[in-house]
């Protein structure tokens, strides 16, 4: 029997390619807000799953998600919270509803999606957080969006502890700088990221998928609170 995977922003990037990958042998829910047609085209390829788009700032949508899942396979065995948003927040300004947004899609929401999935999940379920090397390494012009990726770890590391007796393991990934061919860097910030790195690259979406197959398969069945570092050694 398939198990079940509930990917967040799993319509494009680092969310696609995790769902191009579990969908070998997962039935797999993902979500995405912005553009339906890679769902559309993820569905057409994989008849079966599911795609639907879902607004992670909206503070009901997270059990709406879980229940659209449940609705299609009966319960959840894995979990994977990458839906985010990335906004500049300067220092010299506070808009505070911009903070708000950011942490409810970041934090809030993925937190509200595993508390609500827990009454479908049974001994052996996984959840990978997918966090940000700017949780610890942050940029000047994003504090807000590194903030709630350290807040993401810490939940990451509390979620583990609390669900750590029913069997049910939590961890997370902090990515590098990964490409996006949704919205492209320019050249010359393409070639300082790769100049701080000890791999002399940046991250592909497909680096990221098969460390959360990983940390979700029962070889990581001794593993939970931790944050992988993905990033090529990104600032070492």
């Amino acid at each position: 029997m398939k198990k079940t995977v509930l990917i967040t922003g799993g319509a494009r990037g680092i969310g696609r390619a995790i769902a191009d990958d579990l969908v070998r042998d997962h039935n797999v829910v993902l979500t995405y807000y912005s553009d339906k047609t890679p769902g559309k085209i993820f569905v057409a390829k994989n008849p079966g799953n599911i795609a639907f788009r879902a607004d992670l700032t909206d503070p009901e949508e997270p059990a709406e998600v879980v229940k659209m899942a449940v609705s299609a396979f009966g319960q959840i065995d894995a979990i994977v919270n990458n839906a985010g948003i990335v906004k500049e927040t300067p220092v010299d300004e506070v808009d505070a509803a911009r903070h708000a947004m950011i942490y409810q899609a970041n934090v809030t929401a993925p937190a509200a999606i595993v508390a609500a999935a827990l009454p479908h999940m049974s001994k052996g379920a996984a959840v990978v957080n997918i966090a940000s090397v700017n949780a610890t390494s942050p940029p000047a012009s994003a504090g807000a969006y590194a903030a709630s990726k350290a807040a993401l770890v810490a939940m990451t590391k509390a979620q583990a502890k609390a669900l750590g007796v029913r069997g049910i393991r939590v961890n997370a990934i902090a990515p590098g700088p990964i490409e996006r061919d949704y919205a492209p860097r320019p050249d010359d910030v393409l070639n300082e990221l790769r100049a701080d790195s000890a791999l002399g690259r940046v991250g592909v979406p497909q680096d990221i998928a098969g460390p959360t197959r990983f940390l979700l398969s029962d070889a990581a069945g001794f593993i939970t609170g931790e944050v992988l570092t993905v990033s090529g050694g990104y600032r070492l």
